[in-house]
């Protein structure tokens, strides 16, 4: 059993703190996978989603979006706010990046692995690899970007995603449980479960919860 260095004390498991989680585990009240931080093979794993389908905030969502086959998290597609810094920092497939989604509503910092860099659109390709991944390598702060879309299987549907409508989803790395809404603009039945691409990304969407509430 491997634990952090330092305690994080941050909550996301239901205790006040670490010492707390740990003392659960022990009563058998929890279990290891209940930290979204522990991996014994130091490798990022997507969050533990509920099926009740509330985010934090008791609203509804219409699907878990989860990584493709064996890759580490749903695609993540990114507009640095300073796209000069994908020249300027040498950003390449492979390489480490951390920022905030500005804009679209997330508090919380990303740790990203780049897949493909487009560089006339100014656009990054990544997967979310959190923090622990990271540590030992080289990362490269771009601070600040915008989410452009999601890709990736559609898990746990109860309103199946539509190209042309707007869709509430929970990515499964989403650690503080906050729905994000997007325009699903593709749609295809694959071996892997449904593959969907979601554009537009923003936290609140207040017409489409209001459509659900409604409904």
């Amino acid at each position: 059993m491997t634990w952090e260095k330092e305690d994080r004390n941050c909550g996301l498991c239901g205790e006040r703190t670490c010492k707390d989680f740990r003392l659960s585990i022990e009563n058998g009240k929890r279990r290891l996978n209940d930290c979204p931080f522990y991996n014994n093979n130091n490798v990022y794993k997507e969050t533990i989603v509920e099926e009740d389908h509330l985010d934090i905030h008791n609203n509804v969502y219409d699907f878990v979006l989860k990584a493709i086959a064996d890759e580490p998290s749903a695609r993540k597609i990114i507009h640095p706010f300073r796209v000069d810094l994908i020249e300027k920092l040498n950003i390449q497939a492979g390489d480490i990046v951390i920022a905030r989604p500005v804009g679209a509503g997330c508090p919380v910092t990303h740790v990203l692995k780049v897949y493909e860099v487009d560089e006339l659109a100014g656009l990054l390709y990544t997967w979310v690899v959190g923090p622990k991944y990271s540590r030992g390598k080289e990362v490269k702060d771009i601070k600040a970007y915008s989410m452009v879309g999601f890709e990736g299987i559609a898990e746990q549907i109860i309103y199946p995603p539509e190209v042309g409508r707007t869709s509430a989803f929970m990515p499964g790395f989403c650690m503080l449980r906050l729905t994000h809404y997007g325009l699903v603009n593709k749609v295809y039945n694959t071996k892997e479960g449904l593959l969907v691409r979601i554009e537009d990304i923003h936290i609140a969407h207040y017409e489409h919860i209001q459509r659900r509430s409604q409904q």
